[in-house]
């Protein structure tokens, strides 16, 4: 029987750009630490628990992923740090994808614009053009396999951020 593979695609929190530190290493500022537990509730809300946490290495996702863990009780210690994900294109994200083992049903990927963005939009059809920080975009696949994952295979289930305003 084929089960559903889910894909979250989250954009990192909100950073903070006035701290002289490189790119890579900029922290989350307040609005961003505020967010990314609401974001995760949001999650808890629909009970959508992720069975892998993949990230990027950069301090503003991995810290944005571990606020969601944290909110969903995923072991912190569990998330996957994948680098190619920092400053990726389509290509090096569909590489991550199609590499997750079969065995994870809900997959939560964490990373940075314009890469999720584009990604989102090369796996489904979107009616948005820009996943904002500490955005949630949730894709659906047919499929069993993660590998069989390509362009246009998806649908979005939904896509959520944190100025919308939730009913």
């Amino acid at each position: 029987m084929k089960t559903a593979k889910q894909l979250l695609i989250i954009r990192h929190a909100k950073s903070d750009w006035n701290n002289g530190l490189s790119d890579f290493d900029r922290p989350l500022n307040k609005r961003g630490k505020r967010n990314a537990p609401e974001m995760a509730k949001r999650l808890l809300e629909k009970q959508i628990i992720p069975d892998l946490v993949i990230s990027s290495p950069a301090n503003r996702a991995i810290t944005t992923a571990g606020y969601f863990a944290e909110i969903l009780n995923f072991e912190k210690q569990n998330i996957q740090v994948e680098k190619s994900i920092y400053e990726a294109e389509v290509i090096d994200l569909m590489n991550v994808i199609n590499s997750i083992e079969n065995n994870y049903k809900h997959v939560a990927l964490f990373g940075h614009n314009p890469g999720l963005t584009n990604l989102a939009y090369h796996l489904c059809s979107c009616n948005f053009n820009n996943i904002p920080t500490c955005g949630i975009v949730s894709i659906i696949f047919p499929f069993d396999n993660w590998a069989m994952i390509s362009g246009s295979t998806g649908y979005m289930e939904f896509f959520d951020y944190p100025k919308n305003v939730v009913a």
